[in-house]
C-alpha cells in the first residue's frame, strides 16, 4: 500500500485506493490482530486519504476519560495530550455529544480558546473529529488536523467516518472474542504499548544524541523494515537487547543524513 496522499490523485486511482484500504483492513480484522497496530494503521490511512497533516485516535477508559492510543507523529501526540489534559477541544466535544465536528477553523477560534491557540502555534489551520460509535454512545474519537484550510467533501467525511467505525468494530470484536471487559483490556494493552514506546524513544534519543521525534522515526522505520510490531521493537530497546546503532542501521538511516540539529553526538554509543 502506497503511503502518499490520495488527495491530488485522479478519481479512479483514488477510488481504487479506498477499495484497497478497506480490503486491507478487512483482512486484518479476520485474523489475530494487534489493536495498537491497527489503530496506528488507521491513523496513517486517514492522513493518506485526506492529504491531511496529522491524525490520531483516542479511546475511553473504564473511568470514562479519553486516552491517546495512536498518533501519526510526535507533534500530534503532544497536541492530543494537551487536549486531554486541558479537557478542552474537538475530541472532548465529539466524545460527549457523539456527533462529528467537521471543517472547524482554528485561527482565532473561541470555541476551544486554549486548545485552538496550541494547535495554531503548531501550524494547524483546521480540525475534523469523528466519533468511534457503539449503539448510541461514543467509545473514542478520531482526530484529523490539517495545515491547509480546505474543507472536507461530504464523500471524504463519509469515508473517514467509515474508518472510525472500523476502529469501533475492531475494539468491540476483541471484546466479544474474549468474553470479558475487552475494551478495558485492549485499552490497557494499547496504553502499555505506548508507555514502552515512549521509554524507547527517550532511550534512543539519549544514546544517539537526537531529539525524540527523530528517535520515533528511527524506531518506526526499523519496525516496518523488519515487519515487526513497533511495541516489540521498543521493548527490545528498553531492555537493551537491541542496540541503538543497530536501530539506526536497520532503519536504513545514516548519521550524515540525520538533520544537523538532531545528529548523534560524537562518541555516542548504544
Amino acid at each position: 500500500m502506497a503511503t502518499t496522499s490520495t488527495s491530488d490523485c485522479p478519481e479512479r486511482e483514488r477510488e481504487r485506493w479506498v477499495v484497497d484500504t478497506f480490503v486491507e483492513l478487512a483482512s486484518i480484522l479476520v485474523g489475530d490482530f494487534d489493536l495498537f497496530d491497527l489503530l496506528a494503521l488507521l491513523s496513517a490511512r486517514c492522513v493518506e486519504l485526506l492529504g491531511a497533516a496529522e491524525a490520531g485516535l483516542l479511546l475511553a477508559g473504564d473511568d470514562g476519560a479519553l486516552h491517546v492510543v495512536a498518533s501519526s507523529s510526535e507533534e500530534m501526540h503532544r497536541l492530543e495530550l494537551f487536549e486531554v489534559q486541558r479537557a478542552e477541544g474537538p475530541c472532548l466535544e465529539v466524545y460527549r455529544r457523539g456527533e462529528a465536528v467537521l471543517n472547524e477553523p482554528l485561527a482565532g477560534s473561541t470555541r476551544w480558546p486554549h486548545f485552538s491557540a496550541q494547535a495554531t502555534a503548531a501550524g494547524f489551520q483546521i480540525v475534523h473529529a469523528f466519533p468511534l460509535r457503539h449503539e448510541d454512545r461514543a467509545i473514542g474519537v478520531l482526530n484529523v488536523f490539517d495545515h491547509r484550510t480546505a474543507a472536507l467533501s461530504p464523500t471524504d467525511a463519509a469515508v473517514t467516518q467509515a474508518l472510525a467505525d472500523i476502529a469501533s468494530f475492531a475494539i468491540l470484536q476483541h471484546r466479544a472474542v474474549r468474553h470479558a471487559t475487552e475494551l478495558s483490556d485492549q485499552l490497557r494493552h494499547a496504553l502499555a504499548s505506548r508507555v514502552v514506546i515512549e521509554q524507547a524513544k527517550g532511550a534512543l534519543a539519549e544514546r544517539l544524541g537526537i531529539d525524540v521525534a527523530s528517535a520515533f522515526f528511527l524506531l518506526r522505520k526499523y519496525a516496518r523494515n523488519r515487519n515487526e510490531r513497533i511495541a516489540d521493537v521498543a521493548l527490545q530497546v528498553v531492555a537493551r537487547d537491541l542496540r541503538a546503532e543497530d536501530v539506526l542501521a536497520g532503519a536504513g538511516a545514516r548519521r550524515e543524513r540525520i538533520p544537523q540539529a538532531t545528529r548523534p553526538r560524537d562518541g555516542g554509543t548504544a
